[in-house]
Order: structure tokens, then C-alpha cells, then sequence
């Protein structure tokens, strides 16, 4: 849509801790692109923000930053509870947007997104970012010439402790739910992204630590789009770190993991062999990258709101028995939920 322009100029709603490294500065670094305002409820922390990353204008309202006319696309960074909110707001200003991660609450506000920006006739991206790094392209490489065979089976394993300041991300209402929404939404994504639309999916959540109302450990079953059955455990009561993805085929395997740096490694009848693609310093920066040309004509992006809905989809899938159902505003009915069936443990 911004075909003959050479530069696409960001406006950022939300700039807090995900946009200091991970995502605020490659609107900056990537070519064809420019970071011209920011907005913080807090205005003197919008101000701080612009000072010390070299932004022209900050807002402590969103509408206004929607509005600046020299302001041609919206990055949302804001927790789940007000993507929908702002991203129909920067659909009536004409404006494509990009979404943090994960797009919604649920599946359902993802469709309403997805309607609004289609009825406007203008893109809507999500930062899943994964589908960009070098790492997971040459994953992909290695699944798609056949490298593995033909894929038999796929397990993913996560466990960790949950991390410090969640507060909001074990709020239901703010972010739809427990870690699965904020963490492993990124392994279910990349899964998509490597093994085409999963289907099948079957789930079981519980809370185990009752640090909250929200679930702690998740197990899911589903199908990769050529039919290989899949397993996904998420455990975030634990004090066990592990992150652990085997896609098998029939004549190899690829280990591999979400969130580290290793080296992906894939093992035949003839040995292992490792590929070593390290992580860039801005993670966000390559799918930006491909986000800015898709607006130019120069490309298409893979991280897109169709893509994204079905990673809340599946989700919802999981949790669905946990909630209740996850249709409606299930964050509204905690004293429903089917899966939280006693008050939450008083952390001392």
C-alpha cells in the first residue's frame, strides 16, 4: 500500500520493556524504516523513552499518536487486554498495525481484528518473530528438502520457574491466561511456521503452584498439516529448566530449541550435524524487516494476523476445559472455571 514510498515511519503504543532491545530498536536499524513517536500512558517515561533512543515526538495518548499524520504505521505494544482496543482504533485511521505477541485474549478477539482490517483492506502483522530468525528458516530448510524424511512424530517439552514481574502475564484479564499465552505461544507459532496448520489439538491444563487462578502446566496433543502426531508439555511451577523441541522423520531428527541460542543439530545414519546460527542483537529486527518490505512491495511478510489466529486457536483448544470454554470473556467468570476449583495459595 506504500508502493513508490521508500520509507515506512512507526509509531509505537506501548514503549516499554519489550521495545528497549528486543523490538524498538530495529523500526530503527531496518532499511526503509523510521521511528518517529512513541506513546506511554506515563508521559514522562514516553519522554524518557524518545530522549534517550532518539524519537522525534511522544504521546501520553494513544489516539493522538493513531492520528499524527506523519505517523504511517502503528506497532502495538501494550499487554493482550487492549491489542483489540488498539488495533481497531488504528483500522479506522486507515493505518496498518503490528500486534505484539500473543494477538489476543483469544481466538475470538483475533477474528475481530482480523474482520476489521480486512473490511478496511489494509495488513495486519504480529510479532511473532521466530519466523524471521536465521535459526528457524534453516529448520525449515532442513524439514522442506527432506533432510528428516517424512516426519513421524514431534515433541516439545518446556519448564522453568516463572519469571520475576509476571504480574500481569498470570492475569487472565490482561493477558488470557497463564504463560502458555505469553511464553509458549512462541513454540506453538514457530510449530505452524515449520510443520504447516497443526489440527487435532487436544489439551489438559492445571494449576499446580496456585500462585494464581490461572494455569501453570500444560500438555497438549495435535497433528502437523501432513497428519505426524505431536506432544507439547509446558510446565511453569517448576524449578527444572528445560526447552527441548525433537521433530523426527523417517530418516533423521532435528533437535533444537525456542528461546536458546544452540545449535540446531541434525542427526542420520551418517552422524550429527550441527548448525550454528546465533540469535541477532535486536530479535525482533529480521521480522521487522520483512514487515517494512512487505508495506513497500518489496516482499511478503510470514508473520501475519491468519497465521497468528491459529496459534490462539490452538491454544484455546488447551485451555479450553481449564476455562470453561474460551469463546467469550471467560476472564470475566473466574468463579466458572472448571480447572481452578480452589482459592489460589497465599504466596508467602
Amino acid at each position: 500500500m506504500f508502493h513508490g514510498k521508500d520509507t515506512i515511519r512507526w509509531g509505537i503504543i506501548g514503549c516499554g520493556d519489550v521495545t528497549e532491545i528486543k523490538s524498538g530498536p530495529g523500526f530503527q536499524k531496518a532499511q526503509g524504516s523510521r521511528l518517529v513517536a512513541v506513546m506511554r500512558r506515563r508521559g514522562e517515561l514516553a519522554k524518557d523513552y524518545a530522549r534517550r533512543h532518539g524519537v522525534p515526538r511522544w504521546y501520553d495518548n494513544a489516539a493522538a499518536l493513531i492520528a499524527d499524520p506523519e505517523v504511517d504505521a502503528v506497532y502495538i505494544a501494550t499487554p493482550p487486554e487492549t491489542h483489540l482496543h488498539y488495533a481497531l482504533q488504528v483500522a479506522a485511521a486507515g493505518k496498518p498495525v503490528y500486534v505484539e505477541k500473543p494477538m489476543a485474549r483469544n481466538h475470538t478477539e483475533c477474528a475481530a481484528m482480523i474482520g476489521a482490517f480486512a473490511r478496511a483492506k489494509l495488513p495486519l502483522f504480529v510479532a511473532y518473530y521466530r519466523r524471521a530468525l536465521p535459526r528457524f528458516l534453516k529448520a525449515r530448510e532442513l524439514i522442506d528438502t527432506g533432510r528428516l524424511g517424512e516426519i513421524t512424530r514431534v515433541e516439545y517439552r518446556q519448564s522453568t520457574s516463572p519469571p520475576s514481574a509476571t504480574a500481569w502475564r498470570v492475569d487472565a484479564a490482561q493477558s488470557g491466561g497463564g504463560l502458555l499465552l505469553d511464553v509458549g505461544s512462541h513454540t506453538l507459532d514457530i510449530l505452524d511456521f515449520l510443520l504447516g496448520p497443526l489440527s487435532d489439538i487436544s489439551g489438559d491444563a492445571q494449576n499446580i503452584s496456585r500462585g494464581s487462578r490461572v494455569e501453570d502446566s500444560v500438555t497438549m496433543k495435535f497433528k502437523t498439516a501432513a497428519g505426524a502426531p505431536g506432544t507439547g508439555t509446558w510446565d511453569f511451577a517448576s524449578t527444572v529448566t528445560e526447552d527441548a523441541m525433537e521433530i523426527t522423520g523417517a530418516v533423521g531428527k532435528l533437535s533444537l530449541t525456542t528461546f536458546g541460542n544452540d545449535p540446531l543439530r541434525l542427526t542420520t545414519s551418517r552422524g550429527e550435524e550441527q548448525f550454528n546460527l546465533p540469535n541477532p542483537p535486536h530479535i525482533a529486527q529480521p521480522l521487522i524487516q520483512t514487515i517494512v518490505n512487505d508495506l513497500l512491495g518489496r516482499g511478503q511478510s510470514p508473520s501475519t494476523g491468519d497465521t497468528a489466529a491459529r496459534t490462539s486457536k490452538a491454544m484455546d483448544k488447551a485451555l479450553e476445559n481449564y476455562y470453561g470454554g474460551r469463546e467469550d470473556a471467560f476472564w470475566n467468570r473466574p468463579n466458572t472455571w472448571p480447572g481452578m476449583t480452589t482459592q489460589p495459595r497465599t504466596t508467602l
